[in-house]
This record gives C-alpha cells, structure tokens and sequence, in this order.
C-alpha cells in the first residue's frame, strides 16, 4: 500500500518533469506553424539566439502582450534574436485556441514570426512552461541553443507606457555585449496552461 501510494506521488514528477533551467541545453521541436510549414529550433542555427515564448489566443495577459512581442521581433530579429510564438493549449480545453483560431490571430495582428501548435501538449512541459506569456530565451553556442534567461517579458502587462523593467529586452542586451542577463529568472505573469493531461 505504501509502496503504491509513493508512485502514485512521484508520477506527476516522473511524467512532466521539471523543465529547464538557466544554462541547460534547449531541446528541440519540430511544430505547425500558422502558414502550414513545420519549424524546428534547428532552423535558426544561424541567429545568435532566440526569443522562444508561450502564449495563445484567448489568454488576456498574452492579447495585452501582442504589439510588444511584434516590437521585440522587429527590434532584435535583425541583431539575431528573433521571435518563435508556442502556443501550448488544448483546444479541446479551450476552443478558442485551436489551430484554425491561431491562423486567424496571427493574421489580425499581423504577426511577423512563426506562430506554432504544440499539438499533443509534449513541449511546453519539456521546456518547464507553466504560464502564457512565458519566456525562454536562448543563447545559440557551437553544440546548439542554450537558456539564459527564464519569465516574464517586462513588469507591467496591464499597461507598456507603466513598464520600468524590460526584462527581455535588457537580457538581450546583455547576450549582445557578451554579458549575462541580471536577473536572469523572473517569474511569469498570466494564465495557466490549459494541460489535457492533468485530470481535473
């Protein structure tokens, strides 16, 4: 009995895992993105990193967040940091999250990065993501992506003019001038990942 009940509490450890952490090696996907074609981290061997992020359509904190992570495409894809958009969700879970729904977002906001699926949900808990937006950026090395920087994109979702801590922005900053980003973890704001998987 005791004996059951101590693999029935290390199950949840044993099958989602811890996720990453600073330093430990990014692992590498192979996703849908909203045009049809399928994009791995190995496409972006060339970038000096990656600007790797969670998010979805319906989650209030991740519309708040669109126009800025459009601007952090746009500020960092041509310093070789450029933007990849997951979104981790269950559609079952959460309708308005489905594929067909990401093509239509990624088209009314006019995204400029790849949006992709996390179809069958076996990413995001590898990556150790719980929240959307959640941020992983990636510093590119001889033998392949790294993390350097896990959280939040900035301090202030509600409002961008209010923001006093660009956290991604200034981590960015930091891998340019081969420095490392302080803080380099911070925790992430916004809803939880709609997980299939957990039994409710």
């Amino acid at each position: 009995m005791k004996k059951s009940f101590l693999i029935l509490l290390l199950f949840p450890i044993i099958a989602f895992g811890q996720g990453l952490a600073i330093g430990d090696k990014a692992i590498d996907f192979k996703l849908k993105n909203v045009d049809n074609s399928y994009v791995s981290l190995t496409d972006f061997s060339s970038e000096k990193g990656l600007v790797l992020i969670f998010s979805c359509n319906h989650c209030p904190y991740s519309v708040a967040y669109e126009d800025r992570i459009i601007a952090l495409n746009n500020q960092f894809k041509a310093k070789g940091f450029p933007v990849v958009m997951i979104n981790p969700n269950d559609p079952i879970e959460v309708p308005a999250d489905s594929f067909e729904n990401m093509i239509v977002r990624a088209k009314e906001k006019g995204f400029n990065f790849p949006y992709l699926f996390d179809e069958g949900q076996k990413i995001f808990p590898q990556y150790g993501a719980t929240r959307t937006p959640h941020v992983f950026l990636l510093k590119k090395k001889e033998d392949g992506f790294y993390v350097a920087y896990i959280g939040a994109i900035d301090d202030n979702y509600k409002d961008a003019a209010a923001v006093t801590e660009k956290y991604v922005e200034n981590a960015i900053a930091a891998l340019l001038n081969n420095t490392l980003p302080s803080p380099d973890f911070t925790k992430a704001i916004g809803c939880s990942i709609k997980d299939s998987r957990i039994k409710k």
